[in-house]
């Protein structure tokens, strides 16, 4: 086992790493693991949200605009290493980004898996963090991608005979699926409803598919609550800063919300038990002590 540990984070798009587990992620590095974030694509079919940001300047220079927030958000959060995956926003399905042969879900499989092997075996993380097997809730083919590519990569930086010109095999030793908790949402719902605002969480939000029943893991993230809006704003083009969503509780109000990430263990091959608190959970000490 390295002695080092490592995090690694597999997303779809720059801004999907300020809203996914940026709290736990600034939790780690501040303990001195290394952090690395894996971004698939460029963000280049992402919306402009912030209307003040919706210029032709931007707009025709949006892929280098979106690699400046990610740059910027990423530092925020404590990333020690970003890596583009190098491959183009998918858009949604039958969009024209979508039938880009150059995006991320036409890519060739083999080809994708092939570039995180490498970053995999290089970088030889304990624990990665990717997008879930279920994501019906929202079905982004660049999220179902990360999933696929994901696993497939898993596999194959384990193997010996595959990519041998890609660094000595490494054993991912924990895997998690990220989560966005039924729990969290009916918190922050019922937090408007208390303090006499209206809530962003319709009933289209409760219908949603709850994975509560799956979550394994709960990492406390209360110290880096403001983590993740920090970041968040610095993706100025994508993220609207008088968001309901993301800003709509007072900032001392929304970091006692549900101060956790939350998140459902996918694989592992070190002993745990559930309830986790610790991605590391199991890792935390030497093989063999």
């Amino acid at each position: 086992m390295n002695d080092r540990l490592c995090l690694l984070a597999v997303h779809a798009h720059p801004d999907d790493e300020a809203s996914k587990g940026a709290g736990s992620v600034a939790r780690y590095a501040a303990e001195g693991i290394h952090t690395v974030l894996v971004c698939c694509t460029g963000g280049e079919a992402g919306d402009i949200l912030n209307p003040a940001l919706d210029t032709p300047e931007v707009r025709a220079d949006i892929g280098a605009v979106r690699q400046r927030e990610l740059d910027a958000a990423a530092a925020i959060i404590g990333y020690d290493e970003v890596i583009m995956l190098g491959y183009r926003d998918s858009g949604m399905p039958d969009s024209e980004a979508n039938h880009d042969p150059r995006c991320f879900a036409r890519a060739p499989l083999e080809e994708a898996v092939a570039r995180l092997v490498a970053i995999l075996r290089r970088t030889r993380p304990q624990v990665v963090v990717t997008y879930g097997d279920d994501q019906e809730g929202y079905p982004h083919p660049d999220h179902l991608r990360v999933h696929e590519v994901t696993l497939a990569a898993m596999e194959a930086t384990a193997d010996a005979a595959a990519h041998p010109d890609s660094g000595d095999p490494w054993a991912v030793r924990k895997l998690y699926y990220s989560a966005w908790s039924r729990a969290r949402v009916q918190a922050m719902h019922d937090k408007f409803l208390e303090l006499g605002l209206e809530s962003p969480f319709d009933e289209g939000w409760f219908s949603r598919p709850s994975h509560d029943h799956r979550i394994t893991t709960q990492v406390d993230v209360a110290e880096f609550a403001d983590v993740r809006p920090r970041a968040l704003k610095a993706h100025a083009t994508q993220v609207d800063p008088t968001s309901k969503f993301w800003f709509g509780l007072p900032p001392e109000v929304a970091r006692t919300v549900h101060p956790y990430d939350d998140y459902i263990l996918a694989r592992s091959d070190v002993p745990t038990e559930f309830p986790e608190d610790d991605l590391f959970a199991g890792l935390r000490a030497p093989v063999g002590r």
